[in-house]
């Protein structure tokens, strides 16, 4: 199989990709089916299944202690499952074949005296790069992460945003096939959150399968197009986002009206009044509500500055599966 390489590949133009548009193929690839984990009484994985394909970005959803971290350690050998498998283009992962994948987990696994281009060279030498390409690449991810000046510099005297860009290039240095992180846009600044962004949605549409766990759902919603929520260890929800925010039953109504009151939401069937602050009031109400009764119960309270109707967005999707 040909390794594709993300540097010297045009930029994407937004952080949205499109596997057809690369001209990718989209087979499942990676393949969890059924995994069930026990700690003693503790439940971390029950039958949980879900799949990430080549030139995809899939984002791992769930609360805390939901499975998340021992899903996707399962699929380097660091978590044994008592049931179900992982495969890999449908058989099982051998050590071999993993050597082409690359993790990156929420508890950091670097050397905090080791200097970084050498923490870097010998990450790519541990994946089978030989010593000149495992230099070669270090160069490269140091210079395209910013860090291309400290590179000789001891990780413990980089700051937490730094050393997290050190971890990425880590993951990435050997080339992989496959891209897991755990949480990797925890700590950045927002000029770090916006490269990280790019670089992963880079790695998809360049042909990796890329999957990542994150609480920051409003990244996740503009990053991915798939996701895959985990709650109590099993699968709650998953889909495209904007078939899974278009199924919801309910939808969000923002009203804005000069100088009125909320007294007219009462004339709204199955409204539920989430905010009122100032002019404007937020609500839920059915999806299939009928818009022409809301504005006439609107009318006459007073000028409408803004009338919006929506689904929810990634966030509430999210609270409605894990029933929080």
């Amino acid at each position: 199989m040909a390794r594709l390489l993300v540097h010297g590949a045009e930029p994407a133009r937004s952080l949205r990709w499109r596997c057809d548009a690369a001209g990718i193929a989209c087979a499942a690839v990676l393949e969890l089916s059924g995994l069930t984990k026990r700690y003693g009484d503790v439940v971390a994985l029950d039958r949980c299944s879900f799949e990430v394909r080549r030139g995809q970005l899939l984002g791992l959803l769930g609360p805390n202690g939901a499975g998340k971290t021992t899903a996707m350690r399962s699929v380097f050998s660091l978590v044994r499952p008592d049931a179900g498998s992982v495969t890999w283009d449908g058989a099982d992962i051998a050590p071999q074949t993993r050597l082409g994948f690359g993790y990156m987990p929420e508890q950091r696994g670097l050397y905090p005296r080791m200097r970084v281009h050498d923490q870097l060279r010998y990450f790519g030498r541990l994946h089978g790069m030989g010593a000149t390409d495992a230099a070669t690449a270090a160069d490269r991810w140091l210079e395209d992460l910013g860090l291309a000046d400290r590179r000789r510099d001891r990780l413990e005297e980089l700051s937490h945003g730094n050393q997290q860009r050190v971890q990425l290039a880590a993951a990435l240095v050997h080339d992989p096939e496959l891209l897991v992180l755990d949480e990797p846009f925890s700590g950045l600044d927002p000029i770090g959150v916006t490269a990280m962004a790019e670089i992963l949605a880079a790695r998809a549409a360049a042909g990796s399968a890329v999957v990542f766990s994150s609480h920051q759902l409003d990244l996740v919603e503009d990053l991915c197009e798939e996701v895959v929520v985990i709650d109590r260890g099993r699968v709650a929800l998953s889909g495209p986002v904007r078939e899974l925010r278009a199924r919801s039953p309910l939808r969000y109504l923002v009203v804005e009206i000069e100088g009125g009151d909320t007294g007219w939401v009462r004339g709204v069937p199955g409204a539920t009044l989430l905010e009122a602050r100032g002019d404007r009031i937020r609500l839920t109400v059915p999806r299939d509500t009928d818009l022409g009764a809301v504005v006439a119960a609107v009318d006459g309270t007073g000028r409408v500055r803004h009338f919006s109707f929506e689904p929810p967005n990634l966030s509430e999707v999210f609270l409605e599966a894990v029933d929080r």
